[in-house]
């Protein structure tokens, strides 16, 4: 199947099934965050839209805990750049409708989360077409080590993501069920 009919079909159930009471288990992020032994690592986030899982309350928890968390902010030539950010600093919203870091200070994220319409067994996802996170990974990557850990409902999986040479896998991706590493 294309990756345009996965996401159409991904994108129509996510949107059906979401309930706000579905959520990932701070316990097990924060687990997971603390085996990868950097001290003090900066945590990429997102602002969920268009019903994906919202990892809002987890960065606060993780902010609280004295974690630096960052936001993505989208640049005019169709880059993506992560920006500190606090819960106690203001957004704007960008020109889809998202909302970024207002106060800029670019970062570059230790761990990252990352939001997905689809994914399989092998951790590799389908977004929603634009490419920002495959790059994004990809041009991290060169740099420095860091871990992609997507979010997701555990109805999103699929039991198969077509892969093109730009995809780039994930380390892990938490449902509300089970972690895919």
């Amino acid at each position: 199947m294309l990756k345009s009919k996965i996401r159409k079909k991904f994108l129509k159930l996510r949107k059906q099934k979401f309930r706000d009471k579905l959520v990932i288990d701070y316990k097990i992020v924060y687990s997971l965050i603390k085996k990868f032994k950097k001290k003090n690592p900066i945590i990429g986030g997102y602002f969920p839209v268009n019903h994906e899982i919202d990892c809002l309350n987890i960065l606060k928890k993780l902010e609280l805990n004295k974690f630096k968390i960052a936001l993505p902010v989208i640049k005019k030539n169709n880059e993506m750049e992560f920006y500190s950010y606090s819960f106690v600093d203001p957004l704007k919203t960008n020109s889809f409708g998202i909302p970024e870091p207002f106060i800029k200070k670019k970062v570059n994220p230790d761990i990252l989360f990352v939001p997905l319409v689809a994914f399989d067994s092998k951790c590799y996802r389908i977004g929603y077409g634009g490419g920002y996170y495959d790059r994004y990974l990809k041009k991290l990557e060169k740099k420095f080590f860091f871990k992609s850990i997507g979010f997701a409902f555990s109805f999103q999986k699929t039991k198969y993501v077509p892969v093109e040479i730009f995809d780039k896998s994930l380390n892990m991706i938490i449902t509300d069920k089970k972690v895919y590493k």
